[in-house]
């Protein structure tokens, strides 16, 4: 049978099937097309869209010939015409590689891959669209209860009994430190009515009181700032309109918290390991503390040590140990493999190479007096200007007592650069000399002056029999002899070196007056009209006799 004659009776049903074919195929290179002229378009800016401030979704893709932003402004102009009209239904149909969503039967936006974060591989297309609908979703349904009034009022009636809570509570909190202030200044008190002495809490305690008000007002401040952002963050939830601005703030206020938390997890390996080391330093340091201490007590005696150089030895080697100490634990601090840590370290290693050169030549200044061995403390010594008893001999200065009331605090870096005159170094017991001067006439002689002045010295309690003061002639001036006498204190002497030459001095001018020769300090020129002597009649008075005051 010839082909050409015979009937076609499928061919109608043929013809349709092969214009759906054609269709499919048309649409299918539809979209391939669109993909592959979504390729060769470069990405524009990201756009986001949103409802009533839900984020929804990012798009950063051209699909179709449109850039992100106009695709953003078309699917909110949709999205919003869509939540006034309808019941909100979402529904979201996979095409190649592109999702549609739609909202009520009206289509909304695509998301296709190249929308995602990073360019994510099209096989996480599917788990991306799903968190788009459930933001979608819930983004209707706020945009339906920011337009309920019931529920508009139970937000209200839950915010005002939140902003009650929180104005009770800052209230609350105000009156807990006023409560604690008073409590922990009565406590203060109450210590230093106990402490007799007067001691460190006596001193600092105005110190403690600005520390301990200071870190109160900072307590409260805080507290009372946590509460207000938790109140905040409440109230911006409660109303559908403002609840993603209440969660970023939630959500920042819990995530800083929980990098809070968590830091102090991962620092809690290396505080450990700080702690170690500070208990081994610690351990370190009392051993050579124990030791050091029996050598300034004499109980130990080592060759190269004694009591003078044992105390600056345990403070160089504490602070050495310490100092080993802390770079052995730096590594191990919390943050300090951060760049603002290693700028801070920085900027104070730099400010302490610039403003400590003086600090440390004093400190060099003070090991160099220990190691020296030149003062010790109890020793009186002259110092430029200054005399007194050395009271502490630290590593920036050396503190001097000088028996007037008066404590004088001179520079390390002054006391080395200066003649040190000890006056206890070479008296036996610890104790001091004695010495002064006066200047006499030539018309007294001079056999008779050192008698005068010896005789001052045994009348004075304190000077010491033996050695035996004795009296220099210093020198031949043109008017006068200068007479120096020199004499050691004992153990009866006044501890302070200034009351025993108080003492030295009123006996020597009692015996000049007695015999008659007046001391013409500090310089002789002529014999005035009549001796200035003071007869012993008159020495407790202004002419009548009296007698002397009892001993005390």
């Amino acid at each position: 049978m010839d082909e050409r004659s015979a009937p076609e009776p499928a061919r109608p049903a043929a013809r349709s099937a092969w214009h759906r074919a054609a269709a499919g195929l048309a649409a299918l290179l539809l979209v391939a097309a669109a993909a592959a002229a979504q390729a060769q378009t470069p990405a524009a800016d990201a756009a986001t869209v949103e409802l009533d401030h839900r984020r929804i979704v990012e798009l950063r893709a051209t699909l179709f010939g449109d850039p992100p932003a106009e695709r953003a402004a078309m699917a909110q102009s949709v999205l919003a015409e869509a939540a006034m009209r309808g019941p909100g239904v979402v529904t979201r149909t996979r095409i190649g590689d592109t999702v549609r969503f739609d909202v009520d039967g009206v289509t909304v936006f695509f998301l296709a891959a190249d929308d995602l974060p990073g360019r994510l591989p099209e096989p996480l297309l599917d788990g991306a669209a799903l968190k788009v609908e459930r933001r979608l979703v819930l983004a209707l349904q706020e945009s339906k209860e920011a337009r309920d009034p019931r529920r508009l009022g139970i937000a209200a009636a839950w915010s005002a009994a939140a902003s009650v809570a929180l104005l009770l509570a800052l209230r609350g909190l105000w009156r807990l430190r006023r409560w604690s202030s008073r409590r922990l200044g009565h406590r203060l008190d109450t210590w230093l009515d106990v402490d007799t002495r007067r001691g460190v809490l006596a001193t600092y305690l105005p110190h403690v009181r600005r520390a301990s008000g200071l870190a109160g007002d900072v307590f409260v401040w805080g507290t009372g700032l946590l509460l207000v952002n938790l109140w905040a963050g409440f109230v911006l939830r409660a109303f559908a309109y403002t609840r993603p601005w209440g969660e970023s703030a939630t959500g920042w206020l819990l995530g800083v918290l929980g990098d809070f938390a968590i830091g102090v997890v991962h620092a809690v390996p290396g505080l450990l390991v700080v702690l170690l080391i500070a208990v081994f330093g610690r351990l370190l340091t009392r051993a050579l503390t124990l030791l050091l201490r029996r050598v300034e007590s004499g109980e130990l005696q080592l060759g190269w040590l004694d009591a003078d150089t044992a105390a600056p030895t345990r403070r160089i080697g504490n602070f050495v140990v310490w100092l080993f100490a802390l770079a052995l634990a730096y590594p191990y601090l919390p943050g300090a493999s951060s760049e603002s840590f290693k700028g801070v370290t920085v900027l104070a290693g730099l400010m302490l190479s610039l403003g400590a050169s003086g600090v440390v030549g004093q400190a060099m200044a003070g090991v160099g007096l220990m190691y020296s061995r030149s003062l010790r403390i109890g020793e009186y010594v002259r110092i430029g200007e200054t005399e007194g008893t050395v009271a502490a001999i630290g590593m920036f200065a050396t503190k001097l007592h000088t028996g007037l009331g008066e404590e004088v605090s001179l520079p390390n870096t002054v006391v080395v650069g200066q003649p040190v005159r000890n006056f206890s170094r070479l008296v036996a017991d610890g104790r001091f000399v004695l010495h002064t001067a006066v200047t006499i006439g030539y018309a007294t002689p001079w056999r008779q002056v050192h008698a005068m002045l010896l005789e001052a010295a045994r009348r004075t309690p304190g000077v010491a029999a033996e050695p035996a003061p004795y009296v220099v002639q210093t020198a031949l001036s043109d008017f006068y002899v200068e007479y120096r006498l020199v004499a050691q204190a004992d153990r009866s002497a006044p501890h302070s070196r200034a009351e025993a030459m108080n003492r030295l001095l009123a006996d020597i001018q009692d015996v000049f007056n007695e015999n008659g020769v007046q001391i013409m300090s500090p310089h002789y020129l002529a014999d005035p009209p009549a001796p200035q002597v003071v007869p012993p009649g008159e020495w407790f008075g202004g002419g009548a006799p009296l007698k002397p005051p009892p001993a005390a």
